[in-house]
């Protein structure tokens, strides 16, 4: 069964250039460890601290050998620690969706 996870990120407004870097540097990080990158979404107009993610994978068990690799791959980890050094991210929720057949 396929799954897509559905990423909610709340961000620091005035470090919304830092949030675009990473989630650019995720472009080619996510496929490379077996995830299918939807896309990252930025606020445009409105809200100005809220951001998207969706990734999908075949499986629970192909996301979670995702995340076993990501943890352990070079680029992954320098851009999960741009993250907490930046502190750009205040806060982050992930929901494990399937598709309406």
């Amino acid at each position: 069964m396929a799954i897509t996870v559905f990423i909610r990120y709340q961000l620091d407004p005035f470090k919304r250039d830092a949030f675009e870097a990473y989630a650019r540097c995720w472009r080619t990080i996510i496929p490379k460890c077996g995830g299918d990158l939807i896309g990252y979404w930025l606020p445009h107009e409105g809200t100005n601290n809220i951001a998207y993610a969706l990734i999908s994978f075949d499986s629970l068990a192909a996301y979670e050998a995702y995340r076993a690799r990501l943890k352990v791959d070079p680029e992954g980890a320098a851009n999960f620690r741009s993250a907490v050094e930046g502190r750009f991210i205040l806060a982050e929720e992930r929901t494990f969706l399937t598709p309406v057949a």
